[in-house]
């Protein structure tokens, strides 16, 4: 479905990416591992067209990426970053209809199915109460939400003519959030895939990744150390090896979750 094959990718004359290459299957659900500056934002941005590789390319269905026109590719992928800045104090509402840009003609105002659709983006992510709530006032696990409905109605389409999955991009989404709104997130992260939707995650959490994703792409200096099912690649040995920290990968007697238990370093 949706594809990197050998991407490399360039700041200036500082090189991020060195032929990166991986896959993420209809209503797959992986997540993107590495340390701080491993390229993990950099390689969903480009996976989400947002930016261009500097070298191979990236495909959706086969296509080339950069052959899609943005509305069209808009109505296929959205994009949650880390964080979201407002110039402005909208409200709940007008946040989530926001994501119904890529559908409406050129001057053209929100309607009945927009709305519609808003109000179902906001009920699957259980913040329909909070609608008419300003966003600046609401907890941090509130604002991931609600950023995550405003993608949820990016992609949610009337058109049966328009054909394929629609993929969902989170960069760290339960970064900076206490222990309950990372559960909440990550809930709702299985239940957006469950509805069909594949989604790649970048994220820190090494025991987040190997409770929701099925599949793991480990990054170290801009390169792949490892790629494939979870419990293959979330190893005591590649934890080792892209951190450089020794740690203890279990399973919890109660949960049977695995579990990533840092040791020590193994630098020291």
């Amino acid at each position: 479905m949706l594809r990197a094959d050998n991407v490399s990718f360039r700041y200036d004359t500082a090189e991020v990416l060195h032929g990166v290459s991986l896959g993420l299957s209809n209503a797959g659900l992986t997540g993107v591992l590495g340390p701080n500056g491993s390229g993990k934002t950099t390689l969903l941005r480009l996976m989400g067209g947002l930016q261009t590789p500097s070298t191979g390319r990236i495909t959706l269905d086969d296509r080339d990426l950069s052959t899609y026109p943005r509305r069209m590719l808009a109505r296929r992928m959205a994009t949650v970053p880390q964080e979201t800045y407002l110039a402005f104090d909208y409200s709940v509402l007008e946040i989530v209809l926001m994501g119904r840009y890529p559908h409406l003609p050129t001057f053209a105002i929100e309607g009945p199915t927009d709305l519609r659709y808003a109000a179902d983006a906001l009920a699957a992510t259980g913040t329909l109460n909070l609608a008419t709530r300003s966003f600046a006032t609401l907890s941090g696990g509130e604002k991931q939400r609600v950023v995550i409905a405003s993608a949820l109605a990016q992609l949610y389409t009337a058109d049966e003519t328009e054909p394929g999955s629609h993929v969902l991009l989170l960069d760290e989404p339960t970064a900076s959030l206490d222990l309950a709104y990372q559960l909440e997130i990550a809930s709702l992260i299985r239940k957006l895939n469950a509805m069909g939707i594949a989604i790649l995650i970048s994220t820190h959490d090494l025991t987040l990744a190997a409770a929701i994703c099925r599949d793991l792409v480990l990054l170290r200096e801009g390169r792949v150390l490892a790629t494939g099912p979870t419990q293959d690649v979330l190893t005591e040995s590649m934890v080792k090896s892209l951190y450089g920290v020794d740690a203890l990968v279990t399973r919890h007697p109660a949960t049977d979750h695995v579990l990533v238990i840092p040791v020590d370093s193994a630098n020291e």
